[in-house]
């Protein structure tokens, strides 16, 4: 009989289809924020503080950071799993990561919506 060691959740397929679907959310995102700038050209503070005045663009702004962290969330605990082996810094390390990036969130929130 052979004793087979199982290591992680095997979030596989389901990781996977996350980080294509976030990586398509942060790229439509960018050209049409890119398209945006391109026609109002904003050249002051007040300019780019008007283009991220309206509401569907901080909801957009917003969804690109949630779908970044999410993206950064997936690879580096991805990296964790792999290369870090002793459980209790794993531990540590999963915890400090996915609580900086919660900041992260919680940050962009704060600057989009002045909270």
């Amino acid at each position: 009989m052979i004793n087979r060691t199982v290591v992680g959740a095997h979030y596989g397929l389901k990781d996977w289809i996350a980080q294509r679907a976030t990586a398509i959310i942060m790229a439509v995102y960018s050209v049409l924020i890119g398209m945006v700038l391109l026609a109002v050209r904003p050249g002051t503070f007040e300019a780019w503080q008007g283009v991220f005045a309206n509401g569907l663009i901080k909801f957009l702004t917003f969804l690109f950071f949630v779908s970044l962290f999410y993206h950064a969330w997936i690879g580096v605990r991805d990296i964790w799993m792999d290369y870090v082996k002793p459980t209790g810094l794993r531990l540590t390390l999963h915890v400090l990561t996915a609580t900086v990036l919660v900041g992260y969130t919680a940050w962009a929130a704060a600057i989009l919506w002045r909270l």
